[in-house]
């Protein structure tokens, strides 16, 4: 940090700063386990002390702690499973319904709320960077910004279909539906060390947010719309009153999708990330969430399953991430 140059390129000085901080956190982990591992030696030696009450009352308080060392040593391996270049860094996730209407925009919601409820658990930050209302309910398309440690390698897992099968509120017949959505998550980049944008390959477009109505139209141009000409990539963003702020926003969204779009072209190693965008209908999801006529959500990639279906949806989505990510090892890979 002291050498000569090193703040010259502030963002890239940042992204290193950032890293040394989880390098030392991943340390202090470890010495904690080590020091749980002790105080469990300690105990076990204690609760060998036949027919005493201390030893009754080690016997207790070492199983406790013999649980919650277990719990946490899992913790700390499923992160060294997150060696990914772009595993450390915030996320980007983008939610988009199949077809089908009202029925898939609020399934997509729906996931939505799922997702926000996991980033409040995990103790991360989530911020819309942009949100598209369905004509009747749900949403058209949203964007997230989640940041926390190690966002982008938990939830990498998430990218792709994801389906829904339920009886429909929407349905006055009350018949089941199936329906459909996608969710891509990206790694979020720095502006200088991944991906150079050039004001010049920009085109920029203003116009006005739409909603539901009311106080929540906008009545300026507020809404960006950006448009990468060597690419034609196109994103948007309307999240914000502020003009600046949905530009920000934008830019954000445009960095992320170049990063993928930069990968698959000049490396063609992206298949992990750009394989999960599959047509949003049958035979292409990655997990089903039945509602009825019984409640389980299953991933397809790894068999996973679980019957409470209203925990997953309130954000409890950590066991389809740990088994995602434990599977190459399981298989015999790296």
């Amino acid at each position: 940090m002291s050498a000569p140059g090193f703040w010259d390129r502030p963002q890239e000085a940042r992204d290193l700063l950032r890293r040394l901080t989880l390098i030392k956190g991943k340390l202090a982990r470890w010495e904690s386990l080590n020091a749980e591992r002790e105080d469990l030696s300690v105990l076990i030696e204690l609760s060998k002390e036949e027919g005493a009450e201390a030893g009754a009352e080690a016997v207790a308080e070492a199983e406790t702690t013999a649980a919650r060392f277990l719990r946490d040593l899992e913790a700390f391996e499923l992160t060294t499973l997150l060696n990914g270049e772009h595993d450390p860094n915030n996320a980007v996730l983008a939610i988009h319904p199949g077809a089908g209407g009202t029925e898939s925009q609020d399934w997509a919601e729906m996931l939505l709320r799922m997702y926000l409820r996991w980033v409040e658990q995990n103790g991360m930050k989530a911020s819309i960077l942009d949100y598209q209302p369905g004509e009747e309910a749900g949403l058209k398309d949203a964007t997230l910004e989640i940041e926390g440690d190690f966002a982008y390698g938990y939830l990498k897992a998430e990218s792709g279909v994801h389906r829904c099968v339920r009886i429909s509120q929407y349905d006055a017949a009350k018949r089941r539906h199936t329906s459909f959505a996608s969710v891509f998550v990206l790694p979020q980049v720095a502006e200088f060390a991944d991906v150079e944008v050039k004001d010049e390959d920009l085109r920029i477009d203003t116009y006005r947010a739409s909603g539901a109505g009311g106080q929540h139209v906008n009545k300026t141009d507020s809404a960006v719309r950006i448009v990468h000409l060597p690419t034609k990539i196109v994103v948007q963003s309307q999240a914000e009153r502020s003009q600046h702020r949905n530009r920000e926003f934008a830019m954000k969204i445009l960095r992320a999708r170049l990063w993928a779009h930069l990968r698959e072209e000049e490396e063609k190693k992206l298949g992990h990330l750009t394989s999960s965008k599959k047509e949003i209908a049958w035979g292409s999801q990655i997990r089903s969430y039945v509602f009825h006529p019984y409640t389980m959500v299953k991933d397809h990639r790894t068999s996973h399953e679980i019957g409470d279906i209203g925990s997953v949806m309130d954000g409890n989505i950590n066991p389809f991430i740990d088994a995602f990510l434990r599977k190459p090892r399981e298989d015999g890979g790296d």
